[in-house]
């Protein structure tokens, strides 16, 4: 589905006051618990619709943007929300997911942007087009 653009100013992204835009304070620890994490597609999974439910700011600035990678940025947020690590770490703990893992954790992102999706559509009033009339 897809939404007119919506965009918010970064001081009030709720992942900004989350460190995903952040450094960590020891990078080693940080990956390493950034791979245990994103290897867990329960737990992450579990986050990730945290985020769609408690960060309307940054959720609406984000999925409301088809041009970029809305798996990554849900993946990122749910890193952010749990483990206050960067997303530059979590990029670099994704090299580190088995293929079976990374289609996990994609499965989950779709699952939460979906979820995200049909509760910001029916926030707006929105109604997906039918197609042809049902009556005629």
């Amino acid at each position: 589905m897809k939404f007119k653009r919506v965009y918010h100013d970064y001081r009030n992204l709720e992942e900004v006051a989350h460190n995903m835009w952040g450094e960590a304070t020891d990078n080693r620890v940080a990956l390493e618990q950034a791979i245990a994490f994103t290897a867990d597609h329960v737990e992450y999974g579990k986050y990730m619709m945290r985020v769609v439910n408690e960060w309307p700011i940054s959720c609406e600035n984000a999925l409301t943007d088809n041009n970029q990678n809305r798996k990554a940025w849900i993946g990122h947020a749910a890193c952010a929300m749990a483990l206050s690590v960067p997303e530059d770490i979590v990029r670099k703990a994704w090299g580190y997911l088995t293929d079976e893992q990374r289609f996990l954790a994609n499965r989950e992102a779709h699952r939460a942007i979906c979820h995200w999706e049909h509760a910001y559509a029916e926030s707006k009033g929105i109604h997906q087009d039918v197609g042809e009339a049902l009556l005629f």
